[in-house]
């Protein structure tokens, strides 16, 4: 009988593949969108942040660190692990970016930007709650 350790080739399943790529990519844009608010690069014109009282964009590039680049980093992590904890943190993860999202459009107006990364957060939800039944995490049998 083989097992991980013992040098034979175990298959990911795609769907997990699917969600470390994913989440992935989505920490990537996140960090590279973080880096460009910080730096003052291709941002939007901080009089959109003056009902806030900032004065510039640097806050809300951490925020979107901490509340996305991270979140997302972590989840394609323990996919890519196959971490029975990569459900919780997909679902936190999306949920975090649909907050973001949520945040972003009375300050930065709508954007098709905006409904992609709806699509994607709504993905994070739904695979990291089937992955969670999967492993039987939500207090639900999981299925046979």
């Amino acid at each position: 009988m083989s097992g991980p350790g013992d040098g034979a080739s175990v298959e990911m399943p795609a769907w997990r593949r699917t969600t470390g790529v994913l989440a992935g990519l989505t920490a990537a844009a996140a960090t590279v969108g973080s880096v460009q608010l910080l730096t003052g690069t291709f941002t939007p014109p901080v009089s959109d942040l003056r009902p806030l009282g900032l004065d510039s964009w640097a806050l809300p590039g951490l925020a979107l660190a901490a509340s996305v680049a991270v979140p997302c980093a972590a989840t394609a992590v323990l996919s890519w692990r196959r971490s029975r904890w990569m459900g919780p943190a997909a679902i936190g993860a999306g949920s975090l970016l649909a907050v973001e999202l949520m945040v972003q459009l009375p300050f930065v107006g709508r954007d098709p930007l905006q409904g992609v990364m709806a699509v994607v957060a709504a993905s994070l939800v739904g695979i990291g709650w089937s992955s969670a039944r999967r492993s039987g995490m939500t207090g639900r049998p999981a299925p046979s």
